[in-house]
């Protein structure tokens, strides 16, 4: 079968940085908004970026007063890049950012500290039943 192009990474080039960010910041401000997700104090107004290497995709976002927001700068203190099903696999809690760090399957760019912040924060984060089970965990 043969395999067109995608268009996403064409429009990751095209449209301003908080079009191609936003649908990624209103998933993470409705997992605050329900609770699922509430940002610590050491990532305010730090910059990331989110790479889905094999959608072509880039999210911008930070976070102020406690809310993710979409960037108008590419530039990031931290950028996590892996495949859609590692980052769906981190979500779900069936993989954790050690294992694929250390699979070479999550790359982890920018500042360490920060790093281990993020990686700590989403460890502990709580997901949700239907999320566990969604990932094959009862």
């Amino acid at each position: 079968m043969k395999r067109h192009p995608s268009l996403l990474p064409a429009l990751d080039r095209l449209l301003p940085p908080p079009l191609v960010s936003a649908h990624f910041v209103l998933g993470l401000e409705v997992a605050r908004l329900l609770r699922w997700l509430v940002p610590p104090p050491e990532i305010e107004g730090r910059r990331f970026a989110i790479k889905v290497d094999d959608v072509g995709l880039r999210s911008c976002f930070t976070c102020r007063n406690g809310r993710f927001r979409p960037l108008w700068t590419t530039e990031a203190d931290l950028e996590l890049g892996a495949s859609f099903g590692d980052f769906l696999a981190l979500v779900r809690g069936t993989s954790d950012a050690d294992t694929l760090f250390f699979q070479r399957r999550l790359r982890i760019a920018g500042d360490t500290e920060l790093g281990l912040i993020v990686k700590n924060w989403l460890d502990a984060a709580d997901r949700p039943a239907w999320l566990r089970r969604a990932g094959g965990q009862a």
